[in-house]
């Protein structure tokens, strides 16, 4: 499978239209670029923002984080280490106990049920 393009897989999407925007399954999130294992429903949360939210990644290595400039704003976007495709982007305002949202396309996820 093609990795996802840098602005998602095909384009990015609309809030609230995505798929597992309100899915609360248990189960892990996997790329759907590459298959590699990204985010685990306990991590998963509704911040209301439109898109998957989680509070942590899988694992310390799983995503790379860099500062994106585009759109007139700074964020901090988020791609798997994996294939480099874009996931979403990073914002400071998630929960405890990491304080942080990872806010994904549902597009660049495969939700794999327990």
């Amino acid at each position: 499978m093609a990795p996802p393009s840098r602005a998602g897989i095909g384009r990015p999407e609309e809030p609230f239209s995505g798929e597992y925007d309100h899915t609360f399954e248990p189960g892990t999130y996997r790329c759907a670029g590459c298959g590699a294992e990204l985010f685990r429903s306990e991590t998963k949360y509704d911040s209301g923002c439109g898109w998957p939210a989680f509070y942590a990644p899988a694992g310390q290595d799983v995503v790379d984080e860099e500062t994106d400039t585009t759109h007139g704003m700074v964020r901090t976007e988020v791609t798997c280490s994996n294939c480099g495709g874009h996931l979403g982007h990073l914002f400071p305002d998630g929960p405890a106990p990491t304080g942080t949202r990872y806010c994904i396309n549902s597009a660049a996820l495969n939700l794999e049920e327990e």
